[in-house]
């Protein structure tokens, strides 16, 4: 997929609906983002999507919903104060601004497709002869491009760990890596820049308190973590999920919804007993997997990537990249936390954060396995994933999104044929009677083949048409998005045909 359609997919958002630039009037905010009225729907659905598949399908796993603000002193303990910045870079030409490892991941990233064109291209020639992993290991190219990566990539783990920014600097001019706007290699030395935003609580001057509007949902559930333990009288291993707000003052904020400085997560804070922490990272890991996979995008748009610098809090991290128009991009963070959040608000505090095991017979301070999931990237490759152009018969063409059933906005339009005859009427009576089980839209407007287009181009899986035997023998005719087939069913059949297919219950259960 190409930048090409990525214009179409964020052009297609604002027109049926799903997003809108925030105080657009106002010439908008950038790197904010609005959700119309087709968009909230799908992303209330996502949200329904993985927190049942937290909490009803995990008996140890229970939901909170902390407050956005929060005591400064948190964010002391958590290191975000010290230690939530971002390496930034300008070109003193265009005077546009960077993140110094995102330069450098796209050069090891283009390095990688030369290499994986190369290997297709050889494919191609050989056909089913070709043995892939032997020609990895003797193409003269191939090796040369990946000797190069290889030691760009050992120089890069090195200096972020060490948190070189000169060294960073280094990469960035040894690489030849160009600014994409004025393409020259004008750059200025790497800063650290953080990420909080930063408010006054109070009334007065005096007596105002600086806080901070929280930029992860995980604080909120390590401070309430004995409050739940305790209340809900909770054995380890056990989970706390939360959905909510979240901000961040990026700077490099780009890609339509995808690096934003409000944005929501769903997070999941699992506590295990230490020793058994990378075994449920594994687990976990697996888990993930299989729920962003059970919506039928295609297995190979998934991957692991593990973090060349670990966050200080960490023993193991990985993410989930699902494929983007713009590349394989980070959705989901799976981080093995240790003991270091909680251990840090108890010295912070000065409470006790400890969990008395009664199998071991001993108090100690959990290890904690996090799952962290960004709304609105699971949005964006959402609709990535379902937009669809298609050539028809007849030369015609369409726009569908193949949604998955279960997330679709509105499951079943309903069309009279005719605005006359009484089809109206029966329409809005089979409304009235399936409003309860699902989100159903009316539409008598134009040619029947143009509210087809209309109700594709939102992803509604069924369309109903009611027509002049409607009236008769009580059936209608139902279209089916994917596959533009049409059948006649009985009216009263339609639930049982339409609930079977965007049933949440269906969905969870192929995870």
């Amino acid at each position: 997929m190409s930048e090409d359609v990525f214009k179409k997919i964020v052009s297609h958002c604002k027109e049926y609906g799903f997003v809108f630039q925030s105080s657009e009037i106002y010439d908008g905010l950038s790197a904010v983002y609005d959700y119309g009225q087709m968009g909230v729907e799908l992303k209330n659905n996502i949200k329904k999507y993985w927190w049942d598949s937290m909490v009803l399908l995990h008996e140890n796993v229970v939901g909170i919903d902390s407050a956005i603000f929060m005591h400064p002193t948190i964010w002391k303990a958590s290191g975000h104060v010290d230690a939530f910045n971002d390496p930034l870079i300008d070109n003193k030409d265009s005077k546009k601004r960077y993140r110094a490892d995102v330069l450098i991941e796209e050069y090891m990233a283009k390095i990688d497709d030369k290499i994986n064109k190369e290997v297709e291209k050889a494919a191609k020639r050989f056909g089913d002869s070709f043995d892939e992993a032997m020609f990895r290991q003797t193409n003269p190219r191939i090796l040369e491009n990946q000797a190069k990566r290889d030691e760009v990539h050992t120089r890069f783990a090195k200096a972020l760990n060490e948190n070189n920014l000169e060294e960073l600097r280094q990469i960035i001019i040894d690489c030849e890596i160009v600014d994409p706007i004025s393409g020259t290699r004008n750059w200025t030395d790497v800063r650290q820049f953080n990420l909080m935003f930063a408010t006054e609580m109070g009334s007065t001057a005096d007596g105002a308190m600086k806080v901070y509007l929280r930029p992860e949902t995980a604080q909120g559930i390590f401070v309430n973590f004995l409050n739940v333990q305790k209340t809900g009288r909770m054995k380890i291993p056990f989970g706390i999920a939360q959905i909510g707000k979240a901000f961040r003052n990026e700077i490099v904020a780009r890609q339509f919804i995808f690096r934003m400085r409000e944005f929501e997560q769903m997070e999941m804070q699992f506590f295990v007993r230490p020793g058994e922490e990378l075994e449920w990272f594994a687990k976990w890991k697996e888990t993930r997997m299989k729920w962003h996979k059970a919506l039928g995008y295609g297995d190979h748009k998934y991957r692991f990537h593990d973090h060349d610098k670990l966050a200080h809090y960490a023993n193991a991290a990985t993410d989930i990249e699902f494929e983007m128009p713009f590349g394989f991009k980070e959705v989901e963070g799976i981080h093995s936390r240790t003991d270091f959040d909680l251990s840090s608000h108890e010295q912070y505090s000065g409470k006790k954060l400890q969990y008395f095991d009664p199998e071991l017979n001993k108090s100690y301070t959990p290890y904690v396995i996090e799952t962290s999931i960004g709304v609105d990237r699971m949005f964006l490759s959402t609709m990535s994933a379902a937009y669809c152009e298609e050539e028809l018969e007849g030369g015609e063409s369409r726009v569908v999104l193949k949604l998955p059933a279960a997330l679709a906005p509105i499951k079943l339009a309903v069309l009279p044929l005719i605005k006359k005859d009484g089809l109206p009427e029966k329409a809005q009576e089979i409304i009235d009677n399936l409003k309860f089980d699902f989100k159903c839209q009316y539409d008598e407007k134009d040619s029947i083949g143009k509210r087809y287009r209309r109700q594709d181009a939102i992803g509604t899986p069924y369309c109903v048409t009611v027509d002049h035997q409607s009236l008769e023998d009580n059936t209608v005719t139902i279209r089916y998005r994917d596959t533009m087939e049409q059948e006649r069913v009985a009216i009263d059949k339609l639930a049982d045909i339409i609930a079977d297919k965007v049933s949440m219950k269906n969905l969870l259960k192929t995870i």
